[in-house]
C-alpha cells in the first residue's frame, strides 16, 4: 500500500506500486483535473506538484511518490483563488482548457520559487504543450500572477464555485483502482 499526502489529506493507494501516479490520482482518487495527454512525459498535461516541484505524474510511480506531498489542480485552491488560476483567466490564456491544469501547476511551482520570473525562466519552467497556442498570453499570465504574489496588483475575478465547508473537510478513505468492468 502506497501512502502519501494528496491535497493536504493523507491517502493510501491499494494499487501496484509501479502504477503511475497519474492513474492513481485519476482512477482511484477521482482527481480528474490531472489530465492524461501522452503518457510519455512530453506534453505536461499531467503536471502535479510533488514536494514543491512540478512533475509529470505519468512518469512517477506510486512507489516513487511514497511518503511525499502531492498537490493536484483540485488542491491548489479549492475556491480557484490561486494567483496563477486568476491570472490565466484575466489574461485569457485558456482556450480549450485541456492543458490548462498542467500549465497552472507548473506556473504555481515556479511562482512559489520566484515571484518575479522573466520570460526565459517562464518558458523553461513551463514546458507544457498547448495546441491552441496560448504561449504569449501564458507568459503574461505568469508574470501577472507574480505581481499579485508580490502585492503589486490585484485581480478581480469571477466568483468561486460553491464548495461547502463539509465537502472541503471530508475525510478521504483508502483508495484503490476500480475492479472489473469494461
Amino acid at each position: 500500500m502506497s501512502r502519501m499526502t494528496v491535497n493536504d489529506q493523507p491517502v493510501q493507494f491499494d494499487m501496484n506500486p509501479d502504477t503511475p501516479l497519474l492513474w492513481a490520482l485519476r482512477d482511484a482518487a477521482n482527481l480528474t483535473g490531472t489530465k492524461y495527454g501522452c503518457g510519455s512525459g512530453d506534453c505536461g498535461a499531467c503536471m502535479v506538484i510533488v514536494d514543491g516541484e512540478a512533475l509529470r505524474s505519468c512518469l512517477i510511480t506510486l512507489a516513487e511518490a511514497e511518503g511525499r506531498y502531492v498537490t493536484t489542480i483540485e488542491g491548489l485552491a479549492r475556491d480557484r483563488s490561486h494567483p496563477v488560476q486568476q491570472a490565466m483567466v484575466a489574461e485569457q490564456a485558456i482556450q480549450c482548457g485541456f492543458c490548462t491544469p498542467g500549465i497552472v501547476m507548473a506556473g504555481a511551482a515556479l511562482i512559489a520559487k520566484n515571484a518575479d520570473p522573466g520570460e526565459e525562466e517562464i518558458r523553461a519552467a513551463i514546458p507544457n504543450l498547448c495546441r491552441c497556442g496560448v504561449y504569449p498570453r501564458l507568459v503574461r499570465a505568469i508574470q501577472r500572477a507574480g505581481r499579485v504574489v508580490r502585492r503589486v496588483e490585484t485581480i478581480s475575478a469571477a466568483p468561486a464555485p460553491g464548495i461547502t465547508s463539509e465537502d472541503a473537510a471530508r475525510e478521504v478513505p483508502a483508495l484503490s483502482a476500480p475492479q472489473g468492468g469494461d
